[in-house]
């Protein structure tokens, strides 16, 4: 009884700052806090009001709240413990797996320059040009090739 009452009194203030926003000509403010001020009242019609103060002073409910904590503390405990260890047996097994792929082949680009192979393997040949050929010549088919190759 007393929280519909209060509910009543807040929404009826909402709506009378409501209309002297209005009243200043700043329409659309008016109308979200007139929105915002029948939200009370809609909660009090719909029965929410009632309900929430049931709950508020049942001691069943407020046992059931604390069993849902104990529960969202236990999902946070496993989460944090499961973090540390590096997480479940499953994705250990897969990261190994992947890891033994992994060593099996190399890790480089297909297209990759010499450098970036690492000092492993043996660096490329170079193209044999023809001794004929200026370098500037040789330049510009190294260019051509590259916009053949991208279809230019």
């Amino acid at each position: 009884m007393i929280a519909e009452t209060v509910c009543s009194a807040v929404s009826a203030a909402g709506l009378g700052i409501a209309a002297v926003t209005a009243y200043r000509r700043r329409f659309m403010t008016a109308v979200r806090i007139a929105a915002y001020s029948l939200i009370p009242v809609g909660l009090v019609m719909t029965g929410v009001v009632e309900w929430i103060a049931d709950t508020a002073f049942s001691p069943m409910a407020w046992a059931g709240f604390a069993v849902l904590g104990v529960a969202w503390l236990l999902f946070l405990l496993t989460r944090a413990v499961e973090r540390r260890r590096g997480g479940t047996r499953a994705t250990r097994k897969e990261r190994k797996e992947a890891a033994r792929a992994a060593a099996g082949q190399d890790a480089v680009a297909p297209a990759a320059s010499a450098p970036s192979l690492g000092t492993g393997s043996a660096p490329r040949p170079a193209a044999a040009r023809p001794a004929g050929k200026p370098r500037s010549e040789d330049d510009f088919s190294d260019i051509e090739a590259i916009l053949k190759k991208h279809g230019i």
